[in-house]
């Protein structure tokens, strides 16, 4: 998902957070300010690459049935409690006696999110963390027992890697969606912290990282004023 899902989730306003920004978050603030706050956004090989990558799981308008496992693509979901909302690549419904009903579904139907990443699994928690948001949000809207577990599919490697929807990665995220809303009603933008994750940034061109070794222009303007009055 990208910063312009909004488009396909209904009832979206002004002050929601998109939960694809916990991704951009977690990798760098700035990052997300600059998407977030400021709505600035630019392409490279890697976000190209991933959204081409999407699109079989981004179909809003298709579902199938395998027995008792339903299969919903590019479903929106929204969180009331955390004032976030996004897009699920899939939901998987499973039906169980201890599920949820379903509008136009007989029996009792269990979710589970399934997001689709390009490349393979990482050491940070950012696809962790927007999964666990996924699901946070379905357990809101559907009023279902807490999901254990939910799936990322790594488009490189071609495999699901279960995740754990603990209370640690829950704890997580909720503390992570209070740090970016309170930036948010701030309207602030973090500094440039420069570090090897620059290189891979889109943003890099807009951010300008190499700029904070430069002084700030108070510190300029003091200089020049300073050597003025030693002259």
């Amino acid at each position: 998902m990208n910063a312009n899902e909004n488009s396909s989730v209904p009832n979206v306003s002004d002050s929601d957070l998109l939960i694809s920004g916990l991704q951009h978050f977690s990798f760098c603030r700035r990052q997300w300010a600059l998407i977030h706050i400021e709505s600035q956004w630019s392409e490279n090989y890697l976000t190209v690459d991933g959204k081409l990558k999407h699109d079989n799981a981004d179909d809003p308008y298709f579902t199938e049935k395998r027995g008792d496992l339903l299969i919903s693509h590019a479903v929106p979901v929204r969180s009331d409690r955390y004032g976030i909302v996004g897009k699920c690549d899939v939901v998987e419904f499973r039906r169980d006696d201890s599920g949820v009903r379903i509008s136009g579904r007989d029996g009792l139907w269990l979710p589970t999110p399934v997001e689709y990443k390009r490349g393979h699994t990482k050491e940070i928690d950012a696809d962790r963390l927007q999964l666990c948001a996924e699901a946070m949000c379905l357990e809101d809207m559907l009023c279902c027992p807490e999901i254990g577990t939910a799936y990322l599919y790594y488009m490189e490697t071609k495999r699901r890697e279960a995740v754990k929807l603990d209370a640690a990665l829950r704890d997580e995220v909720a503390s992570m969606l209070s740090e970016m809303r309170a930036l948010y009603d701030r309207g602030y933008t973090p500094r440039v912290k420069p570090s090897a994750k620059c290189r891979a940034c889109s943003l890099a061109d807009i951010c300008l990282p190499k700029l904070e070794k430069c002084g700030s222009v108070k510190e300029y303007t003091e200089s020049i004023w300073k050597a003025g009055e030693e002259t």
